[in-house]
């Protein structure tokens, strides 16, 4: 049976040709038909030539999500050739003996844009972006199951908070709700039926690894703490002392529990606090320091506001760093590039008046990749300074 078909005005199909898997509603002269949230369409330009098919959507300014380009067919077997695809990706960039913890589908950055899934140790963590993928559920997990039978216990689908109209998160295989994982030989709890996003950060695993560099015989301030990450890898390197800060208490808990599941008598502080109170009221001076908001932009309108919290915030951190102090400091907002992230932190360093020098440029590792056609998969900005 034929596809719906989404017709391109004059001109539009110039991104699609350069393989950019997003159509926004400006770029969409009509459809052949009545099409539903979610349903697979073919996509052509004003000619009729057909550029693509993906899924439609009638939320939001991206209408159509393109899962396959050109004369490539969109069939049963697409699941099975992308997380075949992306597993092999994973086994060439990672250890699985050191760490089973990882992302294995990154949406458009392994080419299905609005899917997420997250592997702990033999579970699988699925979050839909879109009401197309959603709908696939059942198919996705059947592909996990025949295509990683001696690597799946259980696979969770936790969409309720990227898509509010699909009732509640359940599971797909299995009923385990919560693993030990591990990272770079670091053991982290994990409760993907609890915990924020699929329950844990993977994306920072290469950042908090080179932070362990230079935590030897440190203080170390880890803030937005959440589970502790940064925290146990600066105790993993033999830090003097590590300090947790999270508004929330159950996330302070779950950072104190985490490196007592590491190293039991560690000298460490889980403390629950609002940061910026934090920075205001303690007196203590720290040799390293780790600044790692939640996006404080989620949305254009909201950017100057960000960008003005991003400062405030890295000049309470560059105050509090002793002399010849390192800062790691991030944003996550994918609103804020990398030049406007540079220029306000940059901004917070000229108020402090201290003299300081950028050691490196980080951003999200290799298994949350980058689709070259869709630069704006990369959201994960983060400078490490040494501040004299």
């Amino acid at each position: 049976m034929s596809l719906p078909k989404v017709i391109l005005k004059s001109g539009k199909e110039k991104s699609i040709q350069r393989r950019h898997p997003w159509i926004f509603s400006g770029a969409v002269y009509g459809v052949s038909r009545e099409i539903n949230d979610g349903e697979v369409v073919d996509v052509v330009d004003s000619k009729n030539q057909h550029l693509g098919t993906g899924y439609f959507s009638d939320k939001g300014s991206i209408v159509v999500r393109i899962l396959t380009f050109g004369d490539e067919t969109f069939s049963e077997n697409f699941w099975n050739k992308k997380l075949q695809s992306a597993w092999e990706l994973r086994l060439k960039i990672l250890n699985l003996e050191v760490t089973n913890a990882f992302r294995v589908i990154h949406g458009e950055g392994d080419g299905i844009s609005g899917l997420i899934i997250d592997y702990y140790d033999k579970n699988w963590v699925i979050q839909a972006h879109s009401t197309g993928v959603f709908l696939q559920m059942e198919q996705i997990a059947e592909a996990i199951k025949s295509n990683f039978p001696d690597y799946c216990e259980t696979i969770y689908c936790k969409s309720s908070g990227t898509l509010p109209n699909t009732g509640t998160d359940y599971f797909l295989f299995g009923n385990k709700a919560e693993a030990v994982a591990r990272e770079n030989n670091i053991l982290f709890s994990v409760n993907w039926v609890e915990g924020q996003k699929t329950g844990f950060f993977l994306d920072q695993r290469e950042n908090r690894k080179l932070l362990g560099e230079f935590s030897k015989g440190k203080k170390v301030l880890n803030t937005f703490c959440y589970t502790g990450g940064f925290s146990i890898y600066a105790m993993s390197a033999g830090a003097e002392l590590v300090t947790s800060v999270d508004i929330s208490q159950k996330a302070v808990d779950l950072a104190a529990s985490n490196m007592e599941l590491n190293y039991p008598n560690a000298n460490h502080k889980a403390v629950a606090d609002d940061v910026f109170n934090f920075m205001k009221e303690n007196h203590q001076i720290y040799d390293v320091i780790v600044l790692d908001p939640p996006a404080f932009a989620k949305s254009i309108k909201s950017k100057h506001t960000a960008t003005q919290a991003y400062k405030r915030l890295n000049i309470a951190g560059l105050k509090a760093l002793a002399p010849n102090g390192i800062l790691f400091t991030f944003s996550c907002s994918q609103v804020i590039d990398d030049v406007l992230f540079y220029n306000t932190v940059a901004a917070a360093a000229i108020e402090t008046g201290r003299n300081i020098r950028v050691l490196h440029k980080l951003e999200q590792g290799p298994d949350h990749p980058t689709n070259i056609y869709h630069p704006e998969g990369h959201y994960l900005k983060g400078l490490v300074l040494f501040v004299e």
